[in-house]
């Protein structure tokens, strides 16, 4: 087995949501979506690996201080660092062989920059998916085969020590899923009900825009709130929260996202107390699954919290996300008292891989307890990064993932007529075609069936030439 790497091309589109998306301290807008393209040598044989993602200010590094512009930049040179370290690498008996190399050279060239591990591994996974997905088109794999033949050659032991010498096969479900529960988001800018949307900010465009509007349209069950971190207008807008799921006779399924605003314990305590022991969010609160990520990435593995945190003895299930920056964070955040992390193709496919691996053997030992791995979106959008996200997620049995793209935006509407068609015609299960023949996500009954991407492989079973869009080097900001 080997794998070569002959050419790298990197792509650009410009996508506009249909809506503000207010996550933590940024607005999402408009983001430019870069494509990675791989043109490699798979045992012999050449094939085509692709990858991409939006580009989200405010995620990867968390400085109010510096603008979109300064933010989308660094995203930009991560993966042109990436691609750099990738030619030279150039040959590997594996995917994993070389994504490790990869990666420990990415870590190297690092150390001379500003940009913390969150963000230059980001450039790695890039690399990474383009790399697994030229893998499986050339040996004709699904990526749960791949994982389960074991010619990705993924070393667990890498991440965990204690996975040494067993495989993905050991921990992981025998057969993916081929149904996922979305888990909607609602955003902290979102209208609640369709009377709240001023005129000028309603969006007339066949899909629905308020949390009311959202739960009549696709049956949703599980919800992610996000959270102001203050007392009063949370207590308000969860109540309203409730009321509105209340109405559809949904029993809810409910993560809250704290949006790092804490750095300490005790105020985040404070509000879980208040909010917790509200009568009113009761439905809530007899469906909470987890808390994520209410401490500041920067303080959230300190010494003074972790002592606090392991002191609330019955303090909420709380899974790590942005603080999931390097290959071991999740043994870091068990240590501190967390009960998990989250998966996104964003912070590394293969880490991923291990993390859930890690946590199906802490489930097994220790049935007692809450051991946690989810599946979180950033704003992933089709026709490559959702899709791909979504296979992994499946091979990885997580079966209620959070889903925004397809909020956020108008489904595949910003790619050419013949990509919708293109992707309408190979995954009718994932997606449908509105009115005017736009591709949209196909939720029903709060489901996304992933049958067609889990059969494909890695989760792309149609020819995207990525060479079409605007090469990277002549994209500006200003065109946005």
């Amino acid at each position: 087995m080997s794998i070569t790497v002959e050419q790298i091309d990197l792509h650009v589109i410009n996508t506009r949501t249909r809506m503000p998306f207010k996550y933590g301290i940024a607005t999402l807008e408009a983001v430019p979506h870069v494509f990675v393209r791989i043109v490699a040598n798979v045992n012999g044989a050449q094939a085509v690996g692709i990858a991409s993602e939006g580009l989200a200010p405010k995620w990867f590094t968390k400085n109010p201080d510096t603008s979109a512009e300064h933010d989308i930049a660094e995203m930009m040179e991560v993966i042109r660092m990436a691609v750099r370290q990738a030619l030279q690498v150039r040959e590997a008996s594996t995917v994993f062989a070389f994504w490790r190399e990869l990666y420990d050279r990415q870590r190297q060239l690092a150390k001379d920059t500003p940009y913390p591990p969150l963000l230059w591994a980001f450039g790695v996974t890039m690399v990474e998916r383009a790399l697994i997905c030229a893998w499986c088109r050339g040996t004709l794999t699904c990526f749960a085969d791949a994982l389960r033949t074991g010619t990705l050659g993924v070393d667990l032991g890498v991440f965990h020590e204690e996975l040494t010498g067993t495989a993905p096969t050991d921990w992981l479900p025998a057969q993916p899923v081929r149904a996922v529960v979305a888990r909607h988001t609602v955003g902290l800018a979102d209208p609640l009900e369709d009377g709240n949307i001023p005129d000028d900010e309603r969006v007339d465009d066949d899909l629905p825009q308020s949390l009311d509007a959202c739960v009549a349209a696709y049956g949703l069950t599980h919800f992610k709130v996000k959270l102001f971190g203050d007392v009063d207008k949370d207590v308000a807008r969860l109540t309203k929260i409730v009321n509105i799921i209340g109405r559809h006779g949904v029993t809810p399924h409910v993560t809250l996202d704290g949006n790092e605003f804490f750095r300490q314990v005790e105020p985040f305590r404070r509000l879980w107390t208040h909010i917790s022991q509200n009568e009113s969010l009761r439905p809530l609160f007899d469906g909470l699954l987890f808390v994520e990520q209410p401490f500041h990435r920067d303080a959230a593995f300190g010494p003074e919290l972790k002592q606090d945190l392991l002191d609330w003895t019955d303090r909420p299930a709380i899974v790590i996300d942005e603080s999931d920056g390097t290959l071991d964070a999740l043994r870091i955040a068990l240590d501190c008292g967390y009960a998990g992390t989250s998966f996104k193709n964003c912070k590394g496919t293969f880490k991923g891989v291990a993390n859930a691996c890690m946590i199906a053997r802490l489930r097994a030992q220790h049935p007692d307890r809450t051991y946690l791995i989810s599946a979180e979106d950033l704003c992933s959008i089709g026709p490559v990064a959702m899709i791909q996200d979504l296979a992994v997620a499946a091979a990885l049995g997580i079966d209620h993932v959070e889903r925004n793209g397809h909020h956020y935006y108008r489904g595949l509407g910003m790619f050419p007529d013949d990509v919708q068609e293109q992707v309408l015609l190979v995954h009718g299960d994932l997606y449908h075609a509105l009115d005017d023949g736009t591709a949209v996500l196909n939720l029903q009954h709060g489901l996304i069936n992933v049958g067609s991407i889990v059969d494909a492989p890695f989760g792309i079973g149609f020819d995207l030439d990525t060479t079409r869009f605007q090469l990277l080097d002549d994209w500006r900001y200003e065109s946005l």
